[in-house]
């Protein structure tokens, strides 16, 4: 089996779709578990809210400084390679995160396993994209997209069922998946390489992106909880400096991980900073929801990861006919009114508090934020990858899916504070409450800000795309509401 020759419709093409599909399941499941159990976690660990933001965030840091590396290690050396030893990482580090007696270690284990993410998650389009060639690759991204819409509906059901009985097995049920995964992907999936790839690693420009995330969210987490602390404040401006040093390195590497000239086009600009606002929204309001359906609403896990349900249900369904709507009138329009709803949904969740309804309170707020999302999501992506050119298409995706990751980092270390939210207030159903309604103002702010850029700055439609099979266009399905967008095709070079 040689890749670039797999066929779907093949007992070959369904192992390398089934290693797919495990492999970024694995990694989406437990995003979006971990949320749920964030609760009894704190309460079992005794942990303040710091510790549970940096549960969320050592992982998501790890993750948005490292993904760009990721790719380029599997370009490098073998994305089968690269992959399997991304699943053996995150597997062996969710066994230390299932056995941490305390939260620091967890939070340390959260950290490696999102080395692991980062080596996993390019790696598993990458395959695809390798694998299969032609109208094959389109229908294969397609099944891709449209079985991890399942796993999306399945994960609040499956997170909360295991929160029920311990929340410790929701990492340690990632060992056996991730053993078949690698059992499946040392069998059948096909090695591959970029053999025409710039030599060498941006090693300096990934160590200053690791060193200037995590320095920022460490100084703004300890703003929130203490205030204007000197180690706080040293920390931020540390974190800035070296984010600073990484654009000048990244204006003078052969081999940059974010090439300085996508940053040239406006609408490519104008999209990032509307993903800043709107993934910045959706990763906190992801965090504080199910806390606070869980401390002061009252709902058991189960209910309280189900809020998420309806979001992922209607991007599955509909992102489609919003990319077509996209393509059909201009990205503007549905990148400005998607916010805007979005934001209305949010609001909506204000009515989320002590003696709250699923159905009357949370479904209607859930799905109006849903929609908003569905009109957003699929423009937004197709926009990034079109306003690139097209050597740069695989860049333009990595840069935005990191870029989405960033803005959820910092949104998490941030917002609970300015809300008032810290140490042991998630316990606190008054106190919390305030809180959450704070964050949720906020985060209705930023979708309307993210909603006056598109106005104001997106201004190219975007271009035709290849159409997949069933009329969905490639760049349509990739979409990832929990954890930002999902890489497109070209991000493996041919």
């Amino acid at each position: 089996m040689v890749a670039g020759e797999v066929r779907m419709g093949t007992a070959a093409g369904r192992w390398v779709l089934a290693t797919t599909v495990l492999g970024s399941g694995l990694v989406f499941i437990d995003g979006t578990v971990v949320n749920v159990a964030l609760e009894r976690i704190g309460t079992e660990l005794d942990a303040g809210f710091t510790g549970l933001q940096w549960t969320v965030n050592a992982y998501t840091l790890a993750l948005a400084s490292l993904i760009l590396l990721g790719g380029s290690l599997g370009d490098h050396l073998g994305r089968r390679r690269v992959f399997v030893i991304g699943v053996a990482w995150f597997a062996l580090a969710s066994l230390a995160c299932g056995l941490a007696p305390d939260i620091g270690t967890l939070i340390a284990a959260r950290a490696l396993q999102g080395v692991g993410g980062a080596l996993l998650t390019p790696g598993s389009l990458a395959l695809i994209s390798a694998s299969f060639h032609g109208p094959d690759r389109a229908a294969a991204v397609g099944a891709w997209s449209g079985l991890g819409g399942i796993a999306g509906a399945v994960a609040p059901f499956l997170g909360g069922w295991l929160v029920e009985w311990s929340w410790r097995a929701v990492f340690l049920i990632n060992l056996p998946l991730a053993a078949l995964i690698i059992a499946i992907a040392l069998r059948h999936v096909p090695e591959s390489r970029d053999t025409e790839s710039a030599p060498g690693l941006d090693v300096a420009g990934t160590v200053l992106a690791v060193v200037g995330l995590g320095a920022l969210t460490h100084g703004l987490t300890g703003l929130g909880e203490r205030g204007p602390e000197p180690v706080a404040l040293v920390a931020v401006a540390a974190g800035a400096l070296a984010l600073a040093v990484f654009v000048l390195v990244e204006l003078r590497s052969p081999h940059p991980l974010v090439p300085p000239a996508l940053f040239r086009d406006r609408t490519f600009s104008a999209a990032n900073l509307a993903t800043v606002l709107i993934y910045g929204a959706m990763g906190v309001v992801f965090l504080l929801l199910v806390l606070q359906l869980q401390t002061v609403a009252g709902f058991p896990p189960v209910a309280a990861g189900a809020a998420l349900l309806p979001v992922t249900a209607l991007m599955l369904v509909f992102s489609a006919r919003a990319g077509a709507l996209a393509g059909r009138i201009g990205p503007r329009l549905p990148m400005t009114v998607g916010p805007l709803v979005a934001a209305a949904g949010l609001l909506l969740l204000l009515r989320v508090g002590v003696g709250a309804s699923w159905l009357a309170d949370v479904l209607p707020a859930m799905v109006v934020f849903g929609a908003g999302l569905t009109l957003t999501v699929a423009p937004l992506t197709a926009t990034v990858l079109d306003s690139a050119p097209d050597r740069y298409a695989g860049a333009a995706s990595g840069v935005n899916n990191a870029v989405a990751r960033a803005a959820g980092l910092l949104a998490v270390a941030v917002v609970p504070g300015i809300a008032g939210i810290s140490g042991g207030d998630y316990t606190d159903p008054v106190v919390f409450d305030a809180g959450f309604r704070t964050a949720i103002l906020i985060g209705a702010g930023c979708m309307v800000a993210a909603a006056l850029t598109a106005f104001a700055l997106v201004r190219r439609p975007p271009a035709a795309a290849e159409p997949a099979p069933g009329g969905l266009r490639v760049e349509e399905c990739l979409h990832c509401p929990m954890t930002g967008p999902a890489q497109h095709p070209s991000d493996a070079p041919r």
